[in-house]
């Protein structure tokens, strides 16, 4: 606390308010301008020189320095993240939670107070996974969470929430989205994250995915079926074999999400099994897609 005071006092870092009592009340956006004068002062700049500076500026410039890791964080491949609400992000940026992540670090990269300003956004570069934290978690916020993956194509998104019907959660879950209630721990949102990552992320361009994250699903239950359902009589057999894989390996995949949540011995396995899961998903769906080129089958939602 006396660091914060003294970059407040010395640098006016920082504006807040104050009780009756004298007693100094840090805002959201104060927690996450410390944590990242803390990180950036440790890299090597001035306390003096980036004091002033802006939220947003003080992100980019915590984005470049992250070429070099910082103590305490783990030294495999970057992981770009996409962030909605500032209290997530301030997590994500702790100390404490890089403590959690095994083989990659994460940079965040664009952060948004909320949904509204997120879908009003544009990104030159979209990061490769989006996190968001709503409270509560109706049609309505489905449909902006839908609504921007598809504007920015996000490789992975995650959802956090508080309160939530039980079919909005399953569309979501069916649409290819990852969706956890609160309270969430920092080692199962790890261990989340690290289940979107691809165990071998040199191979990550084979299965055409974004940079070392899994893609969400590319294709529905119903156009999946429709595919199997299409008449042999001169096509192969491949087409059907294909999409009964990627139906099953995508069951699969929702229930290891699903036994993450189990207990903390087994998270692990778990965030493992969903990966390779992922990973042959990805890999059939770009085989599927190579054979309905071939064959001239439409891959489109809704097509006959």
């Amino acid at each position: 606390m006396s660091t914060l005071r003294i970059w407040e006092t010395r640098y006016a870092a920082f504006s807040p308010v104050k009780t009756s009592g004298k007693q100094r009340l840090y805002e959201e956006h104060d927690v996450s301008k410390a944590l990242l004068l803390k990180q950036l002062s440790q890299a090597g700049h001035t306390i003096s020189a980036i004091a002033p500076l802006e939220l947003a500026t003080l992100r980019r410039m915590r984005s470049q320095s992250h070429q070099a890791p910082i103590h305490g964080e783990a030294t495999g491949q970057v992981v770009s993240l996409a962030v909605v609400g500032l209290s997530l992000a301030n997590r994500m940026e702790s100390p404490k939670f890089a403590l959690n992540l095994k083989q990659n670090r994460i940079q965040v990269s664009t952060v948004w107070w909320d949904l509204a300003a997120a879908s009003n956004a544009e990104l030159p570069t979209p990061p490769q996974v989006l996190l968001i934290k709503v409270n509560s978690l109706n049609a309505p916020v489905q449909a902006a969470i839908q609504a921007l993956v598809r504007k920015h194509h996000f490789a992975h998104t995650i959802v956090i929430y508080h309160f939530a019907a039980e079919k909005v959660v399953q569309a979501m879950k069916f649409s290819g989205l990852m969706v956890r209630r609160e309270p969430i721990s920092d080692t199962d949102l790890a261990e989340l994250l690290q289940s979107v990552l691809f165990v071998d992320p040199a191979r990550a361009q084979e299965f055409g995915t974004s940079g070392s994250v899994i893609s969400s699903r590319k294709y529905s239950e119903a156009t999946l079926s429709r595919v199997a359902g299409i008449s042999t009589n001169v096509l192969c057999e491949c087409p059907r074999h294909v999409a009964e894989l990627i139906s099953q390996l995508a069951s699969f995949e929702e229930y290891s999400q699903d036994c993450l949540n189990n207990t903390a011995e087994d998270a692990h396995l778990h965030a493992y099994l969903t990966s390779i899961s992922g990973s042959a998903r990805a890999l059939f769906e770009n085989a599927l897609e190579k054979i309905a080129a071939h064959e001239g089958i439409d891959l489109r939602e809704g097509a006959p």
